[in-house]
């Protein structure tokens, strides 16, 4: 019986991310609109347009090797993979023990590979121009990201993700400035990995200023509504992952009731709630960069991260 409880819910957490994060997207979407006097999609609309996708027969480029039609679902498998192993509404579920920070940017990265090595396998300008913009831009966010695994790391004692989320839950580890530093860091590369305002904007198509788009430029049909989806996939793992490392409140612990696990399901969807909305204000609020200023801002996110973890070090050593 126990058993089947702990299989339940584990594919629950599993179901909610995939269920919730198109709604996610639409939610940013509306909110954006209204912010700029406009009356915006509906909220569902994420999910029609996945529909519409997923009835059309995709096109393949004349040059396109097998691969090209496999990478689709390796980037969907992998970001679904990596937004499953991030807790929830709960910690200490059955797949407690494979949540490992440096596990789930592992898994980001494979579908970044994925996705890049697609977007140059046609032989299209576009496509390579976002390929190594994708690489550029990977290459300045794991290491910003690896630096905020190392705080956490370090104040916990574990890079599982239900270890430190318990830790910070039962520990009075109070307003920690090396805390603050690692959040707006996880934050900066959050915005560049997804692809948003100021480092991309998801919303235009013109040729020198797309990363993603360019990407994905010779996609159509389920393939298109697969890369779509791992997209929104990306979004609502990242938020989970903030949500979870450093606003843990109303979390369902391993050793709470299960009965719990509704209120828990509605904490963390307030939380990613919160979250879009703000990352909403943010997109109006500020003006996309120049390609060749993106190194700034993500070098800007590496000495966040550098400070956050030299200072819990240092105090950690006194």
């Amino acid at each position: 019986m126990r058993l089947l409880l702990d299989l339940l819910a584990q594919g629950l957490q599993m179901t909610l991310v995939l269920a919730a994060a198109p709604l996610l997207v639409g939610w940013t979407r509306k909110l954006r609109a209204r912010l700029l006097r406009r009356r915006g999609p509906d909220l569902v609309q994420p999910y029609r347009d996945l529909v519409r996708l997923l009835r059309k027969e995709p096109v393949i480029a004349h040059s396109a090797s097998p691969y090209f039609r496999v990478a689709p679902y390796l980037v969907f498998a992998s970001t679904w993979i990596a937004a499953a192993l991030v807790p929830t509404y709960a910690t200490g579920l059955m797949f407690h023990w494979a949540t490992d920070l440096i596990a789930i940017v592992a898994f980001l990265g494979f579908a970044r590979f994925a996705l890049g090595l697609a977007g140059m396998d046609v032989g299209t300008a576009f496509g390579g121009i976002g390929s190594s913009r994708e690489v550029m831009i990977a290459s300045l966010a794991e290491p910003a990201m690896l630096l905020v695994v190392f705080t956490l790391a370090l104040l916990a004692g574990s890079t599982q993700l239900s270890a430190i989320a318990e830790f910070l839950v039962r520990e009075p580890v109070g307003l920690r400035v090396s805390l603050g530093l690692a959040l707006v860091a996880l934050l900066m590369v959050a915005i560049a990995e997804n692809a948003r305002i100021p480092v991309d904007n998801p919303t235009t198509h013109l040729e020198l200023t797309m990363v993603h788009e360019a990407m994905v430029l010779e996609y159509s049909g389920r393939h298109l509504a697969l890369i779509e989806a791992a997209s929104a996939l990306k979004l609502t793992a990242y938020f989970s992952l903030v949500a979870c490392l450093f606003f843990p409140f109303g979390m369902v612990t391993s050793t709470s009731s299960p009965l719990l696990y509704p209120l828990g399901i509605l904490a963390w969807m307030a939380k990613i709630a919160v979250l879009g909305a703000v990352l909403a204000v943010f997109e109006t609020a500020v003006a996309k960069l120049r390609v060749f200023r993106v190194p700034e801002f993500l070098g800007g996110a590496f000495v966040l991260g550098f400070l956050g973890t030299l200072l819990l070090f240092v105090s950690r050593a006194l």
